[in-house]
C-alpha cells in the first residue's frame, strides 16, 4: 500500500449540547481509546480535540479503518458519534498533534462530515461517509455504512456494553463473567444488538478498501 495515502478521521458528538458532561466524558474515553489504538496499531497518532466535541486521528492501516470505527463506536458509549473518514495524502510530516496537520485526506474527511451533518448523501439518516478521489469507491462504500448506520442507530445501552465487551474478548463465557451476566443474556444482546451484521460489515469494508487501495 503506497505510503503516501492515509486515513483521516474527523469526528463529532451527536446531540451533544444535551449533555453538560461532554466534554470531560469525551476527553476521558479518548485518552483510553488512543492508549487501546496506538498499542494495536490502528492509528499513527493519538486523537486530538480539535473543537469543542469534535476530535481527529490518522490511521495506521487504511484496512483497519472499519474495525477502528466499529470499536470507537462501542468505546465511546454513551456517546454517539457522527464520523467523516478522508482517504487521501497528508501534506506535512507526519507528527503530533493531528489537528497541526494539513493535506486532502483532511479536506476530504471534513467534507464527508459536512455530508453526515447535512443529510447530503441520502434521504436517510447516516452516521458514517466516507471521501476519496476514488467515486466508484466512495458510492459503494458509504451505501454500505448507510444502510449499516440504519442498524447502529437502533442499538441500545446494554446491546452497545455486551459488543463493547465481546470486541475486547470475542468469547461468550469471558464476556458474561465480565458483564456479571449469563450466557444466553450475552448472545441475545449481542443478536439483538445487530453485532453479526456489524462485524460482516467490517469484514467485507475491510477487504473492499484493500482491493481499492492496497
Amino acid at each position: 500500500m503506497p505510503s503516501a495515502i492515509y486515513g483521516v478521521v474527523i469526528a463529532d458528538v451527536l446531540a451533544s449540547s444535551a449533555r453538560k458532561d461532554v466534554r470531560a466524558l469525551l476527553g476521558k474515553k479518548l485518552t483510553a481509546a488512543s492508549e487501546k489504538h496506538l498499542r494495536e496499531k490502528r492509528i499513527r497518532l493519538p486523537y486530538s480535540v480539535t473543537a469543542g466535541d469534535e476530535f481527529q486521528t490518522l490511521t495506521e492501516q487504511l484496512p483497519s479503518l472499519p474495525a477502528l470505527l466499529l470499536d470507537l463506536r462501542a468505546g465511546l458509549q454513551p456517546l454517539s458519534l457522527r464520523v467523516g473518514i478522508g482517504i487521501g495524502e497528508v501534506s506535512d510530516r507526519i507528527q503530533p498533534p493531528v489537528n497541526h496537520l494539513t493535506g486532502e485526506a483532511f479536506q476530504l474527511a471534513r467534507v464527508a462530515l459536512e455530508n453526515v451533518k447535512s443529510r447530503g448523501l441520502y434521504k436517510f439518516e447516516v452516521l458514517t461517509a466516507f471521501g476519496s478521489h476514488n467515486e466508484p469507491f466512495n458510492q459503494t462504500i458509504n451505501l454500505v455504512y448507510g444502510l449499516h448506520d440504519t442498524l447502529v442507530s437502533r442499538i441500545t445501552a446494554k446491546q452497545w456494553e455486551a459488543i463493547g465487551r465481546f470486541l475486547d474478548e470475542p468469547a461468550l463465557e469471558p464476556t458474561a463473567k465480565r458483564l456479571k451476566v449469563d450466557v444466553s443474556t450475552v448472545s441475545r444482546n449481542l443478536k439483538r444488538g445487530y453485532y453479526w451484521q456489524l462485524s460482516e460489515t467490517v469484514k467485507v469494508a475491510e477487504a473492499f478498501i484493500e482491493r481499492t487501495f492496497g
